[in-house]
């Protein structure tokens, strides 16, 4: 009797015993869980806190990306521009030089048929890329008429006829007088520096055939003058009439107006 009970009380310890470990146990594994579950949240949030910088990051380039992009549209554009606008230049200055030349082979086309008259008489120069003409009134008219006598017509011919082949030239006549008002037939200098360019005009396109589209009448009177009005030699030089041709500009102001 003596042995069944300390083998019932040898075993009611080995039971409690074995309960006090594996409650122990099981405490280890709730604080080993426990830990997992927080290193689990710290995992979670470690990564939710990388990918939204992975989106700001991936934001940041696309802007990037974009920005780059336009810059790079925008730089194509300017080197557009500025290619278009030099070769507008290149274009520009072809035209001017060609003007140019133009210009100075119709001086030396003026001097030639004109050679043979005295330079009081009648004198070609060039400014401002024009030729001028520029005719004595004793060559031209008698004094304070508006009539050409006949040594007048003859170089109007020369002119008429140097000019024949330059069909793109315009052609102004301008009539100047001196200082001194005129008395009789006009009504004064403006009038009579008109009626001379009207006249002159009127011998180039009825004698000879001068396309009259290219001519215009102009009368400056005493407003322009080349020498002083003080004395008889500079009024002398002041009365005279100018023809002035001038390369048209019709190419040069339609790839201006391009700009």
């Amino acid at each position: 009797m003596r042995k069944e009970l300390l083998f019932i009380v040898l075993a009611g310890m080995t039971v409690a015993g074995s309960s006090c470990v594996a409650k122990k146990k099981y405490l280890e594994a709730e604080n080993t869980i426990s830990g997992l579950r927080k290193t689990n949240a710290d995992l979670k949030e470690d990564i939710s806190n990388l990918k939204e910088r992975l989106y700001m990051m991936e934001d940041a380039n696309n802007s990037a990306a974009n920005e780059l992009t336009s810059k790079d549209s925008l730089l194509y554009l300017k080197e557009n521009a500025l290619k278009s606008q030099e070769q507008q230049l290149r274009e520009l200055q072809a035209m001017i030089d060609r003007q140019k030349r133009q210009t100075q082979e119709l001086h030396r086309k003026m001097q030639n048929a004109l050679g043979g008259f005295k330079s009081d008489e009648l004198y070609v120069y060039t400014k401002n890329n024009k030729v001028y003409v520029s005719m004595s009134e004793k060559l031209l008219f008698p004094s304070g008429s508006a009539v050409v006598n006949k040594e007048g017509k003859e170089a109007l011919g020369k002119i008429a006829q140097a000019l024949k082949d330059n069909n793109d030239i315009n052609i102004t006549v301008e009539g100047h007088t001196d200082s001194i008002p005129i008395k009789i037939r006009f009504e004064d200098n403006w009038a009579l520096s008109v009626a001379r360019s009207n006249s002159i005009i009127r011998i180039l396109v009825n004698d000879y055939q001068v396309v009259p589209e290219k001519l215009t009448a102009a009368g400056r009177a005493e407003f322009e003058p080349v020498a002083d009005n003080a004395t008889p030699e500079g009024r002398a030089k002041n009365r005279r009439t100018e023809i002035v041709l001038a390369p048209k500009l019709d190419e040069l102001f339609n790839l201006m107006k391009t700009d």
